[in-house]
């Protein structure tokens, strides 16, 4: 099975989180923030993988930083689970609606960090459950640094922060879902490595 255990301790944060791309969705998650909780739930769904985190933040400070460290952790399984990438599909591409928005995710399991997201030049309003735009791209630069992953999110139509972040989980787990599929037998790479 290609899974993870990563377990996380920081001043800021405490997590453990288990990761199986090839096991049913259905795992405990509890990060002591509801709509992150429902985030994660979505990519766990969406993405047809095993997910389970128990996380614990300073949330009297900010959730700024039990966010941004759930993707770190994330990343660190994601990588672990896929390893050296031998039979990966590797890139995953999905467009998904949730009403007035429309979002777009495209990403590539490269083994190269890069995060295509800048909220600064997108007219997203508000907030949904004490998360905004901001803290969604720190979740990702997260994730992507270190996962190794490229990944592009254009939000093409919406601006209420409810939709465009549930939009954006459910097509990054869509994507997820495709690329980390195995449908060769070699690596997907002319570099032999990823």
């Amino acid at each position: 099975m290609r899974s993870a255990f990563i377990e996380r301790n920081t001043a800021e944060t405490q997590i453990k989180l288990s990761l199986s791309l090839d096991a049913a969705p259905g795992g405990q998650i509890s990060t002591g923030l509801g709509f992150l909780d429902h985030m994660l739930v979505a990519l766990e769904r969406h993405g047809r993988f095993g997910l389970s985190i128990e996380a614990k933040g300073d949330l009297a400070v900010d959730v700024h930083h039990l966010v941004e460290d759930v993707g770190i952790v994330l990343g660190m399984a994601l990588r672990q689970a896929v390893g050296e990438g031998r039979g990966l599909e590797r890139y995953g591409e999905a467009t998904v609606p949730m009403d007035e928005t429309l979002v777009q995710v495209v990403l590539d399991l490269s083994g190269r960090s890069h995060l295509a997201f800048v909220p600064e030049e997108l007219s997203i309003e508000g907030s949904a459950g004490g998360l905004n735009a901001y803290h969604l791209r720190e979740f990702l630069r997260g994730l992507c640094n270190q996962a190794g992953l490229t990944l592009h999110v254009r939000v093409l139509a919406g601006r209420e922060a409810h939709h465009v972040l549930e939009a954006t989980f459910k097509a990054l787990a869509r994507a997820l879902y495709q690329a980390t599929r195995l449908t060769r037998p070699d690596l997907p790479s002319t570099k032999e490595v990823l």
